[in-house]
């Protein structure tokens, strides 16, 4: 791992405001330097420099109204960027909808936040009017809009952003690290640029993550704990801020009059509700019928039992509600039950290959999903990063070489496995094959218990999740866990003891899902690296400890071509699913949603986003 050098402990100057500025050794020579009005990982920017608007939004949608919006779960913060607390940004969900309570960022178009709807990592100038480069990449230069101010009418500086890149490195989400951790340092050049220095030239992946850096008000937080979760309203630089909070039930936003980026090329068409106003359930069954009392305007559907089953009701069979699925293009999240290999026996390879032939996925597909969805066979589903099914061949092959003496000899012979049933719900193949392998990692079945054969120690899991929907799902695979002699349970928690408990990986297996890209960065080595496996608050659930996993994410953060971060993903897929880490679940490849008018969306579907900001009131 590279480890993040802090701008403090940089040799820098300072004017007399005390502003740190750029040093001697930084020279910069912007006389020779391209000057974009966006920046882009692989191709060319889609829209030139004059663009008025994205395709895929209504420049005149009209503006007005209040939209009613359901969150899930509860929320005890207002402060996203650290993490203590769940805000509601941070609750399932709730990015889809693109307004919250984040500040803006030096791009826009590559973070969750104002993902472009049209371009695979595409970026395009918000804080930032442009950036400067030279040929090599060494450095890049935000140049900040003179305009952009927080709401309290203080403009954005090149303070600003220092403070903020300082602020999230040292005392937010440790996810913030590593996504800036291919940073050397940055200095401000005058009051409305910065200088960002790469440690790996060249590292345009590097470029985008820093202009994701959320810009945060000094002037607000220099008096604040920032690490501390609370509830006490933040101030903010978007086309909204929060009105009112009702701790954990309900958060309103208030459309800004005066936002300063309401006329850029960026944000045409977006931001057109006057007031967004947002319940959160604990229960879906509950949520859906608030929806369906019109209380909330929109409902996004995740059971496919209800999408197929559950929208017989008058508003829709008379057309005031619409119901509709919404495909689109996006590399596919991994949701999968995590096994901790932290603790034995899940520690056994072997061991977890038998709780993945546990999984009757084609019996539950057909009898609780009614066959909507896909079984999941990849780390990075729906996309080019997918390691082929076949045995490795051309440069995956030659890669996977150069690790033959820490890989297993059949991995380069065999293809990829992945478990079937043939749906009848008949499982008697898999369990006696599950028993050869529990054998193997040490375990006998003793008295219709499995049972550690040096020990006699039963085996117990205890299985973590938090949405109450998934039960039905998971009591089947538990059952057939019992068949087996393991005691297994289910655990529902609320959603701040869930993240607790995923925060410290205080459980056996757990339900989560791992976003993914168009091209995948420093976030894998958040999810797949040996390191993060012991930090709090990572994402590396199942605790994943494989020399060869983390030089391949290593390479990838670092893969300079598309080619080269796919040949590399492809090989990291094949060990990761070699390994079982997971016991992967299933997947769809359109939005299920359904939504009461007046509420329009525009005729033009982005192919990447769901684009609710893009959506209006129609008068």
């Amino acid at each position: 791992m590279v480890f993040l050098q802090l701008l403090v402990n940089q040799p820098v100057a300072q004017n007399s405001s005390g502003l740190r500025l750029a040093t001697a050794h930084s020279d910069p020579d912007l006389a020779k330097a391209t000057t974009s009005h966006g920046f882009a990982l692989w191709d060319d920017l889609k829209y030139p420099a004059d663009f008025s608007h994205f395709d895929y939004v209504n420049p005149n949608a009209p503006g007005g109204g209040e939209v009613r919006l359901l969150g899930y779960g509860t929320f005890d913060s207002l402060n996203p960027y650290i993490l203590k607390g769940t805000s509601p940004y941070n609750s399932p969900g709730f990015f889809l909808f693109g307004i919250n309570e984040l500040n803006e960022t030096l791009l826009v178009g590559t973070a969750p936040r104002g993902r472009s709807g049209d371009e695979a990592q595409a970026a395009y100038g918000l804080i930032a009017e442009s950036v400067s480069y030279p040929e090599d990449l060494a450095w890049v230069r935000f140049n900040l809009r003179p305009q952009a101010h927080f709401h309290d009418g203080e403009p954005i500086t090149a303070a600003d952003v220092l403070f903020s890149y300082e602020t999230l490195v040292r005392d937010g989400h440790p996810r913030y690290r590593q996504l800036l951790a291919g940073i050397e340092r940055v200095e401000a050049d005058s009051s409305h640029a910065v200088i960002v220095h790469l440690k790996t030239p060249g590292s345009r992946k590097d470029v985008l993550r820093f202009g994701e850096l959320p810009v945060l008000p000094e002037h607000y937080w220099r008096d604040k704990d920032f690490a501390k979760s609370s509830l006490d309203i933040p101030l903010l630089s978007g086309p909204y801020k929060i009105d009112r909070v009702t701790a954990g039930q309900q958060i309103v936003y208030q459309r800004v009059d005066d936002y300063w980026g309401k006329e850029l090329a960026v944000n045409r068409g977006k931001y057109n509700f006057d007031r967004v106003r947002v319940d959160f359930y604990r229960d879906q069954t509950v949520a859906f019928e608030a929806f369906k009392a019109k209380d909330v305007d929109i409902y996004m559907e995740y059971t496919s039992k209800n999408w197929a089953v559950g929208y017989d009701f008058p508003a829709v069979n008379n057309g005031q509600v619409t119901r509709v699925e919404i495909p689109h293009q996006l590399p596919s999240n991994v949701q999968a039950i995590f096994l901790n290999s932290r603790r034995p026996p899940l520690d056994q390879l072997a061991f977890r290959k038998a709780l993945a032939l546990l999984f009757d996925f084609e019996w539950t597909n057909k009898q609780l999903f009614y066959d909507a969805y896909t079984r999941t066979r990849s780390f990075f589903p729906n996309s080019s990063f997918a390691a082929p099914q076949a045995p490795p061949t051309g440069a995956e092959l030659q890669l996977l070489k150069t690790f033959a003496n820490q890989l297993p000899e059949d991995l380069f012979k065999q293809p990829i496995e992945h478990f079937e049933t043939d749906a009848s719900g008949n499982i008697r193949p898999q369990m006696k094959r599950a028993f050869a392998l529990f054998k193997e990692a040490g375990y006998t079945l003793k008295n219709r218990k499995l049972v550690n054969s040096k020990t006699g120690k039963p085996v117990t899991f205890e299985l973590l999740f938090r949405q109450k929907g998934i039960e039905r799902v998971l009591l089947p695979y538990t059952k057939n866990l019992k068949r087996v002699g393991i005691d297994a349970s289910l655990r529902l928690v609320d959603s701040a003891q869930y993240k607790n408990r995923l925060d410290a990986f205080d459980f056996d297996m757990t339900t989560f899902v791992l976003p993914q890209s168009h091209a995948p960065g420093h976030e894998l080595y958040e999810m797949f690296h040996s390191a993060s496996s012991k930090i709090k608050g990572q994402r590396n659930y199942a605790g994943i400890q494989h020399p060869v996993v983390d030089q391949l994410v290593e390479k990838a953060i670092q893969a300079t071509t598309k080619n080269e971060l796919t040949v590399t993903l492809q090989a990291l897929d094949r060990i990761l699913l070699w390994q079982h880490y997971v016991v992967p679940n299933w997947h769809i490849n359109s939005f299920r949603t359904a939504y009461w008018q007046p509420l329009m969306r525009p005729s033009e579907q982005a192919p990447f986003i769901f684009g609710f900001e893009n959506w209006w009131f129609d008068r």
